[in-house]
């Protein structure tokens, strides 16, 4: 019985990992990334220096206003959801 609750876990611990791959991963809709740069330059942005798919939407990072921000946009649509200071 416990080599069966080995191979379970295991099993278990595989899907869970494929969900958590998919989840950073760019979606078949999703605005292509220059697409979205552009759009966050326009939105007062002077320089992008990362963009990646996370948690479902673009993450990247960026300068403005001389400051290091870290910013959040929806994946379809390229607008700015939420943005912070980077420290």
């Amino acid at each position: 019985m416990n080599g069966f609750v080995s191979i379970a876990f295991a099993l278990a611990l595989s899907a869970a990992s494929v969900n958590l791959a998919k989840a950073d991963q760019r979606g078949p809709d999703w605005m292509p990334a220059l697409h979205v740069i552009d759009k966050v330059l326009n939105s007062g942005y002077t320089h992008v220096t990362k963009l990646e798919a996370d948690d479902g939407g673009w993450e990247g990072e960026g300068v403005k206003k001389g400051q290091k921000m870290e910013f959040h946009a929806e994946p379809k649509t390229g607008v700015i959801t939420s943005k912070k200071l980077d420290d």
